[in-house]
């Protein structure tokens, strides 16, 4: 018979719960929800769970009025549902009895379960413990499958789709605002044919750009302006995450294209380190050696790189410390900076996976700084 990748994935987080000692995994709205059942929502005040034993088939508990939508989205066939107007706490405790679970059962909720929800279930089973989902969950995730490398790399090629066509304005950036060109951004992922965006965009232009987390603002963009532009968008809910540093015109200082060089080789060497069995900190290592031999180790203030899945930000980090071995199906970014405060930044960021003997670079448009 054949399975869709999200039964898949659920049967392999049974025989993670049996290996943990676990009898059962409750998600409620959440990346990890998504990730087994295939049915995505936001957070809200209704009770709706996936409940995921260790043992048998798993069900959702959900408000009557999600029925039709989650049967058509999800390969789980046990849907039950309660009604406005009824008691939810004991719609809980009813599905919950409903698994078999021992009197004294390990459950693992949601890392980012409400509180209110996670009181319910421990007031409907008052003997048992209760751990994190992430427990079984995170190193199922940290390693993509081929449906989820295959959203990453379609997620990546509408973000360099959006980043060439961003380059065509050239002079005629200048002018523009921040906003107005993060607005450009925007529409060319969608006519790349992503969905949404998968964070704030980010276009900092001259002093701007020093500050790594900045998003954008009413500033104008100015002939020999550095310009960090750093966006993605989602594909099937996987999002991709690229930045580039560029000049749309005029002539940047002597010293813009010397951080730019240093940059860009220092991508490239972290990029380069990558294969399985190197440790993450390793990639750190050798982006950071670059940068401090040529004098700017103090600006650059971050970590070199982030797992990149469901959320823009999980597991592996890339940061020194952090002896975590790489493996076949990591997917993360690789994004070192050197940051002039009041003057210029410069960041240039990729995704990469993970492969059997290196990695593979989910992004392919021009990393260099002219327009």
């Amino acid at each position: 018979m054949t399975t869709t990748p999200f039964e898949r994935r659920t049967r392999d987080a049974q025989a993670a719960l049996r290996e943990a000692g676990a009898e059962a995994l409750v998600c409620f709205p959440s990346p990890n929800l998504f990730y087994l059942s295939g049915f995505s929502e936001e957070p809200g005040e209704r009770h709706l769970f996936f409940l995921v034993p260790a043992e048998g088939d798993p069900a959702f508990l959900v408000p009557d009025l999600y029925e039709t939508q989650v049967r058509a989205a999800t390969w789980a066939d046990d849907v039950r549902t309660w009604a406005d107007g009824e008691d939810p706490a004991a719609a809980t405790e009813a599905a919950v009895s409903a698994l078999g679970l021992p009197d004294e059962p390990r459950l693992l909720v949601d890392d980012t379960m409400w509180a209110r929800f996670t009181q319910d279930l421990r007031a409907v089973l008052p003997e048992a413990t209760f751990g994190l989902a992430s427990e079984v969950l995170a190193p199922l995730r940290v390693r993509k499958d081929e449906a989820e490398l295959d959203a990453l790399r379609r997620a990546g090629a509408a973000a360099d789709a959006a980043m060439d066509r961003v380059r065509e304005l050239g002079a005629d950036a200048v002018g523009m605002t921040e906003s107005e060109l993060a607005a450009d951004v925007e529409a060319s992922l969608a006519d790349a044919g992503g969905d949404g965006t998968s964070f704030e965009t980010v276009v900092g232009a001259g002093e701007n750009g020093a500050m790594p987390h900045y998003r954008h603002g009413d500033r104008e963009i100015r002939a020999g302006d550095p310009v960090v532009l750093d966006f993605g968008t989602r594909v099937d809910g996987y999002p991709s995450d690229q930045t580039r540093t560029v000049v749309f015109d005029g002539d940047p200082s002597a010293e813009f294209r010397e951080v730019h060089e240093v940059v860009h080789e220092a991508q490239a060497a972290a990029v380069d380190a990558v294969e399985p069995g190197v440790a993450a900190e390793a990639v750190d290592r050798a982006a950071r050696e670059v940068i401090e031999a040529a004098g700017y180790g103090e600006r650059f203030v971050h970590r070199t790189g982030h797992g990149v899945g469901l959320e823009v930000h999980e597991e592996p980090y890339v940061v020194a410390g952090n002896d975590r071995e790489l493996e076949s199906g990591m997917v993360f970014s690789v994004e070192p900076g050197v940051y002039l405060p009041d003057r210029f930044g410069v960041r240039i960021e990729d995704l990469v996976a993970v492969t059997e003997e290196g990695c593979e670079r989910l992004n392919d448009s021009d990393r260099g700084w002219e327009c």
